[in-house]
């Protein structure tokens, strides 16, 4: 019986999907499937890596809609904490004080009278007639009689010595008493003068003022006939003064003693002190021109201002000014520059607060008082130090 046995071949592949080709190479086979999935993760990841580029940067880039904050360069100011001087603005005018007529006491032809502006001191003259001449002395009694010996004791005469004596003529302690001194003192007077050396002075021959004259228009001319009492120019005292008008209902604002601020036509500032306050008057003012205008009338208080640096308006000799009176007061306020002040909207005010990162932020005031320049504000979030917009214009 011939059987007939297959056998394998020596080498051969086995058929695919055969279990004898499984058995024989397991690892083989498994090692293959590994190395195919990690090439496929490794082929997604870099694909998912492009793909994200792609989106960041490419056509599909996604847009930032995040805020943008830039950082602030212009004009700032700072809060400040203090106090805050509130003024009221009145027109006065800068003038000399004590203005009045300096009148002839003889009788004559003019010969010599002082040129507008001269200021006139104790000793100098006055005015000279063909005969007669008229003296300045300082002293605050008017001459009403003559000096000569034997006149009743009075203050006119110690007012004679010492103006005298200011001189250099008169050497004892003045009195009431004309005595033998003071006929040698006037004696001595008339000689440095040219005067006739009689030791008696007639009415008329001395005015007495309290103080040096400034010389303002003069009316007189030279060659008039004058008589005593004809009125010769006009004079004042040296010292300049403001004359002011303050309303009834700023009443509270006009004390004697109060210091004040004067504005000047030429932009300059100086100081004063009210020195004197008159009683309620009707002052009237007209508007408009011709037949068409109108006058008003309203009760006003007059004020009179002295300087406090004479030097300030030598260049003046009439003018209108502004005196600021120290009204309203408020004490350790926060406050701002006017021009930090925004409109929020519709009476409703704040400032643009500067962050120390540069940013800004606005943010809601309350305003209080305005002076100087500056106003009181208070609200949330505000704080001494902290820096404001000032737009520039």
């Amino acid at each position: 019986m011939n059987e007939t046995t297959a056998r394998p071949r020596s080498g051969g592949a086995s058929p695919a999907g055969s279990s004898d080709s499984l058995d024989r190479e397991p690892g083989h086979s498994l090692r293959r499937r590994t190395f195919l999935t990690v090439g496929a993760v490794a082929t997604l990841a870099v694909g998912a890596g492009a793909g994200a580029f792609a989106f960041k940067s490419g056509a599909f880039a996604a847009k930032d809609d995040s805020p943008k904050t830039s950082t602030f360069t212009g004009a700032t100011d700072t809060i400040t904490k203090g106090d805050l001087q509130g003024e009221t603005s009145v027109t006065g005018t800068l003038r000399y004080s004590e203005p009045h007529k300096l009148k002839a006491g003889f009788e004559g032809i003019l010969i010599q009278v002082p040129d507008s502006g001269t200021v006139l001191t104790q000793g100098d003259v006055l005015y000279r007639t063909g005969t007669e001449t008229a003296y300045l002395m300082h002293g605050s009694l008017p001459a009403w009689r003559s000096f000569e010996p034997g006149m009743d004791n009075g203050e006119d005469i110690r007012q004679l010595e010492t103006a005298l004596k200011e001189l250099g003529y008169f050497s004892y302690e003045p009195d009431d008493r004309f005595t033998w001194a003071t006929t040698s003192a006037i004696l001595k007077w008339q000689k440095a003068v040219g005067l006739s050396q009689t030791g008696t002075i007639p009415l008329g021959r001395i005015v007495f003022s309290p103080k040096d004259l400034r010389v303002g228009t003069v009316s007189a001319r030279l060659g008039d006939r004058v008589s005593p009492e004809a009125e010769l120019y006009d004079v004042t005292s040296t010292t300049q003064v403001v004359d002011a008008h303050v309303k009834l209902s700023d009443q509270k604002l006009a004390v004697v003693g109060t210091a004040v601020t004067i504005s000047l036509p030429d932009s300059k500032t100086t100081t004063g002190t009210i020195t004197s306050v008159g009683t309620p008057t009707e002052k009237t003012s007209s508007s408009g021109a011709g037949a068409g205008g109108s006058e008003t009338k309203e009760r006003v208080i007059p004020v009179t201002v002295t300087l406090d640096d004479a030097s300030a308006t030598t260049n003046f000799q009439e003018i209108s000014v502004t005196v600021a009176l120290p009204s309203e007061k408020r004490e350790g306020v926060l406050s701002v520059p006017v021009g930090a002040l925004l409109a929020l909207g519709p009476n409703e005010y704040g400032v643009e607060i500067v962050e120390s990162d540069g940013t800004t932020r606005k943010v809601p005031v309350t305003t209080g008082l305005f002076a100087a320049g500056r106003v009181e504000i208070s609200g949330e979030g505000i704080s001494e130090g902290q820096r404001v917009v000032v737009p520039q214009t």
